[in-house]
């Protein structure tokens, strides 16, 4: 049993889904301290009892990921629709503009060496934000206000930056006109700068609000 003695199979849905993305099954292994053999089991475990919930556990030979189903599909676009018709809340504004003032950041540093690494991790995100981010990220993907690219450090990691959208949204023409842009970009690399030297943090985030 896991502490808080949830099953191994629990405990890999609850990781999955504070995650948010796929996570490597190796890490999922060494998460519930378990070896390769075990977590098909538990994975098979987990497939089973998410049957007729509408959830389904996708699974490649390196990675696993918890998706809708099919079936679902009806009553989810209803629900991207009904994002898509509000107003960003605070959580959506809290990450973009930690993805903003990251990428004006990356852009200067850029100039100087000449490799632009533009945009924030999720890992960085919601290393400044405290929660998670997942739900923010989706809402900003959905909108057109950030797109993701594969991290050239880390072609596991996806990066997030701003789009022209996300400049229009804003009213700015440019990320130099960012209230305060110097300030805080340097603010912000002051804080993500631990994660970057030894990774995404260990301790868990709480969900975010």
């Amino acid at each position: 049993m896991i502490e808080g003695m949830l099953t191994p199979p629990a405990a890999a849905h609850a990781l999955l889904f504070a995650s948010g993305v796929p996570l490597e099954k190796k890490q999922l292994s060494k998460l519930l301290d378990i070896k390769a053999p075990e977590l098909k089991l538990v994975l098979k475990a987990l497939t089973d009892s998410l049957k007729g919930s509408g959830i389904l556990l996708v699974e490649t030979d390196t990675e696993v990921e918890l998706r809708t189903t099919p079936e679902a599909s009806v009553i989810v676009k209803k629900l991207r629709e009904n994002e898509l018709s509000r107003d960003l809340g605070k959580a959506s504004l809290e990450t973009l503009a930690v993805i903003a003032y990251q990428t004006g950041l990356r852009h200067a540093e850029a100039a100087g060496s000449g490799h632009a690494e533009a945009g924030a991790t999720r890992g960085e995100i919601d290393w400044v934000r405290g929660v998670n981010s997942s739900a923010s990220l989706r809402t900003l993907l959905m909108r057109g206000l950030i797109e993701g690219k594969e991290d050239e450090r880390d072609k596991r990691r996806v990066r997030y930056s701003m789009t022209t959208e996300a400049l229009a949204h804003l009213g700015i023409a440019n990320r130099e006109n960012l209230p305060r842009a110097a300030e805080l970009s340097a603010t912000t690399r002051e804080v993500i700068a631990p994660t970057s030297e030894v990774g995404a943090p260990t301790a868990s985030v709480g969900e975010e609000i």
